[in-house]
């Protein structure tokens, strides 16, 4: 009977992300993350090279599940960071790892580099358009975005600190996701012409 080599690799990535979420890269046990995966330590070489291959697979299908999940929307940049907010609430783990992946690894991947290219572009676009305020840079519009989505997240005692956002009671957290999403509209809504113009 074949081993089915995919289901393992799902394993040790799902091990992974719990493990580099909580104690970070230099913190991470292999020895841990193969016996949650119940599966052979060697593995996870094999597969993945070493504990920093390991987790930049780990971070990268982050990126790409959190893309898949929240589609980026140009034309309602407020609903985009109520969305975000909205996927963070539901995994705040994720946000935990992105931390931890600053702290530890400041800078950014070439995968991190380019999912910011094209929207960085569609803001510019938009901009000139006249559908964004254009009076901040579209560089500097997209990462007060996703600052402000974020915002509650490295926060104190914010939804972050306590598993599947226990910091906070449900009322609270719809009355944050508005404060986000009212700051993100007012900071991209194109000002109105001057009188006389």
């Amino acid at each position: 009977m074949a081993r089915d080599s995919s289901a393992t690799k799902a394993r040790l990535l799902d091990a992974a992300f719990t493990e580099f979420a909580t104690y970070g890269i230099a913190g991470a046990r292999v020895d841990r993350i193969a016996e949650t995966a119940q599966a052979n330590k060697r593995l996870i070489y094999v597969y993945y090279g070493n504990k920093e291959q390991l987790f930049d697979a780990v971070l990268q299908r982050a990126l790409a599940t959190g893309s898949e999940s929240v589609t980026f929307d140009v034309e309602d940049l407020p609903g985009y960071a109520g969305a975000v907010f909205d996927h963070l609430v539901e995994r705040p783990e994720l946000m935990r790892l992105v931390l931890w992946k600053q702290l530890e690894r400041p800078g950014s991947t070439d995968a991190e580099s380019s999912s910011y290219d094209g929207k960085i572009a569609a803001v510019r676009r938009a901009q000139e358009a006249g559908r964004i305020d254009a009076g901040v840079p579209a560089a500097d519009v997209l990462t007060l975005v996703m600052g402000l989505s974020q915002a509650w997240f490295g926060a104190v005692g914010g939804p972050a600190a306590g598993a599947a956002g226990t910091g906070w009671a449900a009322d609270r957290l719809a009355e944050h996701r508005a404060a986000v999403v009212e700051a993100v509209r007012r900071i991209t809504t194109p000002a109105p012409p001057a009188d006389g113009a």
